[in-house]
Formats: C-alpha cells, structure tokens, sequence
C-alpha cells in the first residue's frame, strides 16, 4: 500500500470511528456531567488508554486470530509487525470469513437504525421507512437467509461466520437497549459512586466500539492501521466529550451520515466476502463523502434555524 492509500485509509477510519461513536459521546457527556472533578479527568486520561489499546487495539487482534485460528495467536500477534508473505496470504485467504460476519453485523445495525430508531428524517422516504417498523424483522431474516444461502454455495464457514455476525448484533443491541435504562439510573440517582459511573462508562465504551471495528475492517485488515485510525477517532470523541459536546448535538445529520457510511461498508465487506473485490481507496471516498453530505446538511439547516 502505497503512501496516499495509507493516509486515505487512516482518514477514512478517523471519520467513521469519530462519527459512529457520536452517540456515546453524549451518553459520556451526560454521566460526567454528574461526576467529580477527579473522576472525569481520570476517564479522559487513563480511559482513553483503555479505549484505543485495549478495546480498539486488541480487539480486532482477537477477530483476525478468530477468523484465522491456524495462525496461533503469537503468529497473530507478530502479523502485525511483520511483512512475512505466508502470513500476509493466509490472513487473505481467512478475510471472507471476517468480512461475510462483520458485513452482516453492519447491515443489521442500519436496517434497525433506519426502521426503529428515533432520528432526524434526512433523506427522502426515511419517514415512510420507520412507519413500517414492523417489518424490520422480516426483512433482516429474508436478507439473513439470502446471504446464507449464497454462501453455502462457496463455503460453509461462510454461512456460519453470517449467521454468528447475526447473533452478535441481536446481543450487543440487547447490552445498548440495557445500557440506555442503566444510563437514565445513573443520571436520577445521587446514590452511584463514581467508580460505578466510570465502570459503566468503559462497558458501554467497549459495546459501542464493536460497531467501528467491524466497519474499520472494510477499510484495511491491517490490525496497526486500525488501531492508528481509530485511536485518532476515539481522541477526537474525548475531545468533543470534554469541550464541545452541545454544538455536536445541533449537528442534527451526522447520525444519518454514520449509518449510511455504515451501510456502505457493509455492502463492500459483503461483496467482498463473495470475491468481488473493490479498490482500496474507494471505502474511505465512499465514508470521506456521505459524512460530508450530511454535515454541510446540518450546516444547512443550522442556518436555517437561526434566520
């Protein structure tokens, strides 16, 4: 990969990590807000450590070596500080598996993103789409069995690799949903200490970081450039966390371009996984352009407003 693919790439997963997280950038906001001066320097120090090296660092270490258990985990490990070729094409050979479970993964999140999901209507027929909320199940189960079915005809690890990213959003949507009803608890109560809040805090930290993970593998299967990239979004997060965070609430799209992108990505990873490979800097364009679509939007209408 050549110099400008790696900074393209690295951009990419800044913004998809900074955009996607958005969300837990004002659940952290909302629990600092109730905690001591101490405590929220500690998670804005110590926390952000824990963020990017443990979470975003070792956790898509733990999905290459999953996905390619041949590997042993020190070979996994010394993958990422080595450009030994056997590795490099056995890590390649293992990727549809990756990707077929982490583009499932992601197409369940848009889907219940677009027909459940309080949001801002900003495209055409999002409205009509979340009137018919009911049908969100039916049409993840009939995408579920499309998928699998192809699959089979390649490899049943393919298959299998589907139907456990399925599991997996079904289970970490049911640790949010729960997180949302601790979250309303912590806020209410004067009772919580703040070690509570911060345990919370990196739990939800790490639930929510499954999302840019996945997706970060639809720009590189690099675990280095990964954590690079979204190290620098987890950053940036804190950041708008501690500084900024109501003028990023009156940013009334980003929600909408996280979800496209993440929809996106979802569909490169797929057709990926069934051999049809798309060139590598189309995926961070592909984010770099819907993220800038629907913040000038929110521009818009912030103008709009104050007129």
């Amino acid at each position: 990969m050549d110099i400008f693919s790696l900074v393209l790439t690295v951009i990419g997963l800044s913004i998809f990590e900074t955009v996607s997280s958005l969300d837990n950038a004002v659940i952290n906001a909302e629990v600092l807000s109730t905690m001591s001066l101490k405590a929220r320097r500690w998670f804005l120090t110590y926390g952000l450590l824990i963020a990017v090296f443990l979470i975003r660092g070792v956790l898509p270490f733990i999905i290459i070596w999953i996905s390619n258990p041949s590997l042993g985990p020190l070979t996994a490990l010394h993958s990422l500080f080595t450009s030994d070729p056997r590795v490099k094409e056995s890590i390649e050979a293992s990727a549809p598996i990756l990707l077929i479970g982490g583009g499932t993964f992601l197409l369940f999140l848009f889907f219940h993103w677009l027909f459940l999901e309080p949001k801002e209507f900003g495209l055409v027929g999002e409205k009509f789409i979340h009137s018919q909320s009911t049908w969100f199940y039916a049409i993840v189960s009939i995408l579920l069995c499309g998928i699998i079915w192809f699959a089979l005809k390649i490899n049943p690890l393919l298959a299998f690799s589907a139907v456990v990213g399925a599991a997996a959003f079904f289970i970490t949507n049911g640790f949010k949903e729960h997180a949302e009803k601790i979250e309303k608890g912590l806020l209410k109560s004067k009772m919580q200490s703040d070690v509570s809040k911060l345990l919370y805090l990196e739990l939800i930290d790490a639930t929510f970081s499954i999302d840019g993970v996945l997706g970060a593998f639809a720009f590189t299967l690099s675990v280095l450039l990964i954590l690079i990239g979204n190290g620098i979004g987890a950053y940036i997060v804190r950041e708008i966390t501690l500084r900024n965070i109501e003028s990023i609430k009156n940013f009334k799209y980003l929600k909408n371009g996280a979800m496209y992108s993440i929809f996106a990505l979802s569909c490169v990873m797929l057709l990926d996984s069934f051999g049809h490979h798309l060139p590598s800097w189309l995926t961070p364009i592909m984010t770099i352009a819907i993220v800038s679509y629907f913040f000038f939007k929110s521009k818009a209408l912030q103008k709009t407003n104050f007129s």
